[in-house]
């Protein structure tokens, strides 16, 4: 069993986000099965599998969602091979395969030279975040936003002290923390919109992974309707489980037809400009990226 330390010094936000990158081009070859996610207790218990066909191996993992409890993930994953079995901690995995999620996006979508990132909520899934977007772009100054202020500076200290570089400040809202940002992360378990479209700049890309269930929205649906690119991990996935896509696409604000897969951007990048966005509810195969990474770690 790879604890959380085991999993992080095995693998750097550089290789997790490279190796995302590639198996979300392998998604869009048809090199993987992947089942849909199966939930249980209204969302409270999720099941994510997915095989990759040409090497055989897969990836199954249990993941338990309990909102107020610390910490709020908790869940194994296991990466079979023919060779045997990797059983790591999924908190760790979750966290970072999300965050290079979003590195892959940000670095597809955002101007080259971004470095004004805003991050919007302080929880689990928040330093990946930052830390994928700092593996892609010259990240200088971090805007960060959360319902805890207190919780919001601890965050903003931890940051400080990871990225040297990097100038931290706490906003006094969501709208004040992406009014000048290049980029925005949201990464919160709200169920309504954290901003107003008209917040946010007229070039700025927004990877938005908070939400996975319907009754969850955290981006405006205007912004959906009136950006540039909206990027989805996977159609069939956000249409099933994130409330601010099916809210769009239900009231005829978006067409089903305008979403595009990352695999399917990587093959053939948008021309960008305006507002880019990013919509992330977590697909297997990115587990499975970061567990290969585990194997191949592992003492022969």
């Amino acid at each position: 069993m790879l604890d959380a330390h085991a999993v992080r010094a095995a693998v750097p936000m550089t290789a997790a986000v490279d190796a995302v990158r590639e198996a979300f081009l392998d998604l869009a070859a048809g090199r993987f099965v992947v089942p849909q996610r199966l939930s249980f207790g209204s969302g409270t218990t999720l099941v994510m599998s997915a095989c990759h066909t040409p090497t055989s191996t897969t990836v199954v993992k249990t993941l338990s969602l309990v909102a107020g409890r610390t910490p709020m993930i908790l869940g194994t994953l296991v990466w079979n091979t023919a060779a045997g079995q990797v059983v790591a901690d999924a908190i760790e995995v979750t966290t970072l395969r999300t965050g290079a999620a979003s590195g892959v996006a940000t670095d597809l979508l955002a101007p080259a030279s971004a470095g004004r990132l805003a991050l919007l909520g302080t929880g689990a899934q928040a330093a990946d975040q930052v830390r994928a977007v700092a593996a892609v772009r010259p990240v200088s100054r971090l805007a960060v936003f959360g319902r805890d202020p207190s919780r919001a500076h601890a965050f903003a200290d931890r940051m400080r002290a990871e990225f040297p570089q990097i100038v931290p400040r706490v906003a006094t809202s969501a709208a004040d923390a992406v009014s000048d940002a290049e980029i925005v992360c949201c990464a919160t378990s709200s169920s309504t919109p954290l901003f107003a479209v008209d917040d946010l700049p007229e070039r700025v890309h927004v990877n938005a992974i908070g939400s996975y269930l319907p009754s969850m929205r955290e981006l405006p649906a205007e912004l959906l309707g009136s950006a540039a690119c909206v990027v989805v991990d996977q159609v069939d996935a956000v249409l099933e489980e994130a409330g601010e896509v099916i809210h769009a696409v239900d009231g005829g604000i978006v067409e089903r037809s305008s979403l595009v897969e990352l695999g399917d951007a990587l093959r053939t990048p948008p021309a960008v400009g305006g507002r880019t966005v990013f919509k992330s509810v977590g697909l297997a195969v990115q587990d499975w990226a970061i567990a290969r990474l585990l194997g191949d770690a592992q003492p022969r």
